[in-house]
């Protein structure tokens, strides 16, 4: 229920009310909303479609089900895979075609190697993530254009980014989490990642080199910062 925890508390964020009348509408106390937002305790069901009604949103949104408030559950098939469409091409220069190589390669490689783990938490948090850095970069794109509506996303502009950076901390947070129980052996049933470069380049011949150019790319960045410090 970790999904519902976050969007509960989001919601009532979003909406600009306190947890205290938030709790009263509700008809549950505050210390019980508080447990729920947290994550503490799981509500009942019938929790679940009150909140749902009240924030105007469906059940399968606040249990983690689909990205649409609406509740419109897309599928996996359902989503088409520009990257093996014939005739593709990304219009613009080299280098934003290379990027876009580079990126979907690298996604596919990740969230392939995590699937292979059977660990729904690690499939969750590593998809939020990338999730979030896509929308926040998309957030800044969209700024750049005056004509651009604010109110077309909940989120007025001056906030996303801090909010998105902060729902990247907790992604972080529990990946660092799943990582050190993996370490000390802890980690259950699920079967651990591997991402060392004899798998990468036995497994995915194909998008091995789009990853490691990534690495190295980004290592060779944070290694000036790092070495500046």
């Amino acid at each position: 229920m970790a999904d519902f925890s976050r969007t509960l508390a989001l919601l009532r964020q979003e909406k600009g009310i306190s947890q205290r009348q938030a709790a009263s509408d509700l008809g549950v106390s505050q210390a019980l909303l508080s447990h729920y937002e947290n994550g503490v305790r799981e509500p009942g069901l019938s929790f679940v479609v009150r909140v749902a009604d009240y924030y105007g949103v469906s059940c399968d949104y606040m249990l983690g089900r689909t990205m649409s408030r609406e509740g419109n559950a897309i599928s996996a098939e359902e989503v088409p895979d520009v990257s093996e469409e014939k005739g593709n091409v990304l219009r613009g220069s080299a280098m934003a075609l290379l990027s876009k190589k580079l990126i979907v390669n690298s996604s596919a490689l990740l969230l392939d190697i995590v699937a292979k783990s059977d660990s729904r938490t690690l499939t969750t948090e590593v998809s939020n993530y990338l999730f979030l850095a896509i929308y926040k970069a998309c957030r800044f794109v969209y700024m750049m254009d005056t004509g651009n509506r604010d109110d077309a996303f909940p989120i007025p502009s001056v906030y996303f980014s801090e909010l998105c950076d902060s729902e990247m901390k907790l992604c972080e947070h529990r990946l660092r989490e799943y990582a050190v129980a993996e370490m000390s052996g802890k980690g259950g049933e699920s079967r651990r990642p591997d991402l060392s470069l004899e798998t990468l380049q036995r497994d995915y011949p194909t998008l091995a080199p789009s990853m490691l150019s990534v690495l190295h790319s980004v290592s060779e960045k944070i290694s000036r910062n790092y070495q500046k410090n």
